[in-house]
């Protein structure tokens, strides 16, 4: 069993995750880009497509932000292969995805905490910022779902109200990287919490319906209380001159 919290942080937040874990990433974002080929009635072509959006264009949109290291797509002998598989089989065997319900809800929520997680670990492996860590592992959640509504024509999920999408991701990226570089977990550990906070965020909003805000507008509320300030402060002075006059 590793241990919980690990006292060599500096180094250990220099060695990033295993393979494995982008691969996975990419493969359940690929499948995310599947079910919304499925639903739309796409041709091959489209499945894979949405299939490659979905599960590299976050990783994508990471990579040519940071401009460190490499492009993780192009260099991975496995990432395009697996994603480009993934829409083949989804489009030769559709109804196996049509056995689980609500499937496209789950893979969509764990493809943003893989996503937010691999994104978050790559930053720290090369020294970014803190806010610059979250960043890249927000962007990394949510750029493959962001591609694929803008290739379908619909305004991005993230722009959108709904029940906590993007911030699933935001608050992933942060525990991960408060566990990791604040209180010297162990990656193993900081993994495990960046997606069961996404995943327990997403599923929380979702049962209470807690959504993000829209058409907020504050500067009523802010004026009424300057205004009655300013008339106190008309009427003191009036008061005030009022009684040197007398």
């Amino acid at each position: 069993m590793p241990e919980i919290f690990s006292t060599l942080n500096p180094e250990l937040a220099a060695v990033s995750l295993p393979t494995w874990v982008d691969l996975a990433s990419v493969i359940v974002g690929s499948a995310g880009g599947v079910l919304v080929a499925r639903a739309r009635h796409l041709d091959a072509v489209g499945f894979v497509g949405l299939a490659v959006l979905c599960g590299l264009g976050g990783g994508l949109i990471r990579d040519v932000m940071m401009q460190v290291g490499s492009v993780y797509m192009l260099d991975s002998p496995f990432a395009i292969p697996a994603s480009v598989a993934t829409g083949l089989l989804g489009f030769l065997f559709p109804r196996l995805l049509d056995r689980v319900p609500n499937l496209l809800e789950w893979l969509d929520i764990i493809a943003v905490a893989l996503f937010a997680l691999v994104g978050t670990d790559k930053a720290l492996v090369y020294g970014l910022l803190p806010a610059s860590c979250v960043l890249m592992g927000t962007m990394t959640g949510v750029g493959g779902g962001m591609l694929r509504d803008v290739f379908l024509g619909e305004v991005p999920r993230i722009f959108q109200r709904s029940n906590l999408y993007a911030l699933c991701a935001l608050g992933g990226s942060a525990v991960y990287y408060l566990s990791v570089v604040l209180f010297s977990m162990s990656k193993l550990w900081g993994a495990v919490l960046c997606v069961i906070v996404t995943i327990g965020l997403r599923r929380w909003s979702l049962h209470f319906n807690v959504k993000t805000p829209a058409d907020v507008d504050l500067a009523p509320r802010v004026a009424a209380p300057m205004r009655r300030a300013a008339r106190r402060v008309r009427v003191t002075r009036w008061r005030k001159t009022r009684r040197e006059r007398r």
